[in-house]
């Protein structure tokens, strides 16, 4: 028996008119669509004029002699290109950072994911991470008034501008990048592997060491990668605290300059638009690109290889 209700609809009358849905739905894809467009375009227009200005570079100075020279004198009247002057400063304080921030921020990811209360992670971890709030310019007055004093009084031979107090303040700066991601990745791994290790007898720290950190270990390594491409291409503390006297070698304990701090210099006018030292300012920019392209790709690469995938 079938019901007659008043207002029934007939099967296959209904034709609801969804033109207005449908221009909506396509004026929200064209506008999104426009803000896509905007960061590609961008990113195309800053590699497109990163390489012609760096072909232009080139086509002056050989690659062998910026590969080979071992000096960096792009304003002097005898002019050197040997980009591992500034390479050798930019990894030497890289490194000194990564010794400072490494065991830092993965204890202290350890320390909220695994020990402190849910209280006390809820308090400590927005304190840790004020810490990447502050500007660099702070960070470099730090390294260059405190820092560096501090550690003049039992190293005799540190100079006032030097590699070591940058490195150790650029290392505090990147603290919370490491401790932030590292938390993050020790927290996402699920419980029932940390149950299955105390139900078998595993203490706390065997639980960490044998079971968390191996499980994270991909989510580790990917802040670890980006902190030292945060550090690699740091421009305000190396420039205030490390000095600007390029020198080839890794000796921490004098001036050096790395290459955020040479393009800084030749962006305050040092260097006269269309010179072969202002076009050294794009070579070194590709540089510097291409480092930190490289770290990103092996951090893409060792997450895809090393990730652990659980239902």
């Amino acid at each position: 028996m079938t019901a007659n209700v008043k207002g029934d609809i007939a099967p296959g009358s209904w034709n609801p008119k969804r033109d207005r849905a449908r221009m909506v739905q396509t004026i929200v894809k064209i506008i999104f669509g426009a803000f896509a467009a905007i960061s590609i375009f961008t990113t195309i227009g800053i590699l497109a004029t990163l390489i012609f200005e760096t072909v232009a570079f080139f086509q002056e100075i050989s690659i062998i002699r910026f590969l080979t020279e071992t000096r960096w004198t792009p304003l002097f009247a005898s002019k050197q290109f040997g980009i591992f002057v500034l390479i050798s400063a930019t990894v030497m304080i890289a490194v000194i950072s990564v010794l400072v921030a490494l065991p830092l921020g993965l204890l202290s990811a350890i320390c909220l994911s695994e020990y402190a209360t849910p209280g006390v992670r809820k308090i400590l971890k927005p304190i840790l991470e004020i810490l990447a709030g502050v500007p660099t310019v702070v960070y470099g007055y730090f390294a260059l008034l405190t820092v560096t004093p501090f550690l003049q009084t039992f190293l005799p031979n540190l100079q006032g501008f030097n590699a070591l107090s940058a490195g150790l303040v650029l290392g505090v700066m990147i603290t919370p990048l490491v401790a932030s991601l590292s938390e993050d990745a020790l927290y996402s791994v699920p419980r029932s592997l940390k149950d299955g290790a105390y139900a078998l007898g595993a203490t706390k720290r065997e639980t960490v060491v044998s079971v968390i950190l191996p499980a994270a270990v991909s989510g580790i390594v990917s802040s670890l990668i980006l902190a030292i491409s945060r550090a690699v291409g740091e421009t305000m503390i190396v420039t205030l605290a490390a000095g600007a006297n390029p020198t080839l070698g890794f000796n921490p304990f004098v001036p050096v300059m790395t290459m955020t701090a040479f393009i800084v210099q030749i962006t305050a006018g040092d260097a006269p638009h269309g010179t072969i030292a202002y076009k050294t300012l794009f070579a070194v920019g590709m540089t510097l690109f291409l480092m930190t392209f490289a770290l990103n790709i092996f951090s893409f690469w060792f997450v895809r290889r090393f990730r652990e995938k659980y239902d």
